[in-house]
């Protein structure tokens, strides 16, 4: 049997999810690797399927990946559908398992009984925890612009995916001086020294603010009063254990509030690892935004888990510029590529737990 990997990149099942884990330039390179590469039919993928096809790639119907050989990798980016009941390839995708999240025991059980594998893109790191691909900077862009358009009274919903231009004319067109009282817009990044952080400070500079700009030091010794006093916040912090939170519900009763909007870019809502316990469900496209406090000083929340398709082909390039190398170190067996070993193990940690919990539960 060949040793060469066998890639099947899957329609994604969310409806308006347009972006691609791979571009159709860097299935090219796959393919001239002498990868077999297929790609299922989609109607929702920013780029067309014959540049696929042109690829070199092998074209199937949607959801054909169900039939594909055993040892192939499918490779997706948000959920699964809820059907087949079990799994039994390597599938590569976020799956939003390892954190204690809702649906996670059902999700390791339907991988447990096929004899499948999640290797998790969000666990594919490098030897010092660092993730090797990511969409940090693009989610961070468009959660700082959805933020500081929606503090402004000028997000338009329900959203639709924009090219980046189109969106940049938005935050320049955004004020900078808050309507009820002419002060200058106060924003607040937590995280800003990362990926994320740093897509969302670039946002909010291209609509002409200055952010502050919170990392490890400053949240070491949280100031809650000074994190109050800014309008907008948008979390990046992306954290694998339980940590202080930065806002409790009592913060949003504060009397010396400023704080109106909040986004958290993490969207870690069902996980003991939520820096922002104020709400108990994401959003999403038709309605991005949600009130957790009404009144003369209401407060609003965005939590959409899918932010970086709002810009779907400039957040698919650079996603799949950083996966590409590791994609090229896969083989049939995928025992020869380090970072993939280490989603492995990742993998058979936490089934193992799982299991154990499963029989403690008995």
């Amino acid at each position: 049997m060949s040793d060469t990997a066998h890639l099947w990149m899957r329609q994604e099942f969310r409806s308006g999810e347009r972006r691609a884990p791979i571009v159709p330039e860097d299935a090219a390179r796959l393919v001239d690797s002498g990868v077999r590469f297929t790609v299922e039919e989609s109607t929702q993928r920013v780029f067309p399927l014959q540049q696929y096809a042109d690829a070199g790639c092998r074209i199937e119907a949607a959801g054909s990946w169900q039939r594909a050989p055993k040892d192939t990798y499918v490779i997706g980016l948000k959920e699964l559908p809820a059907q087949p009941p079990t799994l039994r390839h390597r599938h590569i995708y976020f799956g939003h398992a390892y954190k204690g999240q809702h649906d996670a025991p059902a999700l390791l059980e339907r991988f447990s009984a096929g004899g499948g594998t999640l290797l998790d893109l969000e666990y594919l790191v490098d030897e010092d925890g660092r993730r090797l691909a990511a969409f940090g900077y693009w989610a961070g862009y468009v959660g700082a612009a959805l933020a500081v358009l929606n503090a402004t009274g000028r997000l338009v919903r329900p959203l639709v995916p924009l090219a980046r231009d189109d969106l940049d004319a938005a935050l320049r067109a955004t004020p900078t001086r808050r309507e009820a009282d002419g002060q200058p817009l106060r924003a607040l990044v937590i995280g800003a020294l990362g990926r994320c952080g740093q897509g969302a400070c670039d946002a909010l500079e291209a609509a002409g603010l200055s952010p502050t700009r919170w990392d490890l030091a400053e949240t070491a010794d949280l100031d809650r009063p000074a994190l109050l006093a800014h309008d907008v916040l948008i979390n990046t912090v992306l954290t694998t254990r339980p940590l202080p939170p930065f806002l409790t519900p009592a913060d949003l009763d504060d009397q010396a509030r400023r704080l109106s909007t909040i986004c958290d870019v993490t969207c870690d809502v069902t996980s003991e690892c939520n820096l922002l316990p104020i709400y108990d469900e994401i959003t999403d496209w038709d309605r991005p935004v949600r009130r957790l406090r009404d009144g003369e000083r209401p407060v609003e929340m965005i939590a959409i888990d899918n932010l970086p398709s709002l810009l779907p082909e400039e957040a698919s390039r650079a996603f799949s510029a950083d996966l590409l190398p590791q994609l090229l170190r896969l083989t049939s067996q995928g025992d020869d590529a380090p970072a993939w070993a280490r989603c492995q193990d990742t993998f058979d940690t936490a089934v193992r737990a799982a299991s154990k919990e499963t029989d403690h539960a008995r």
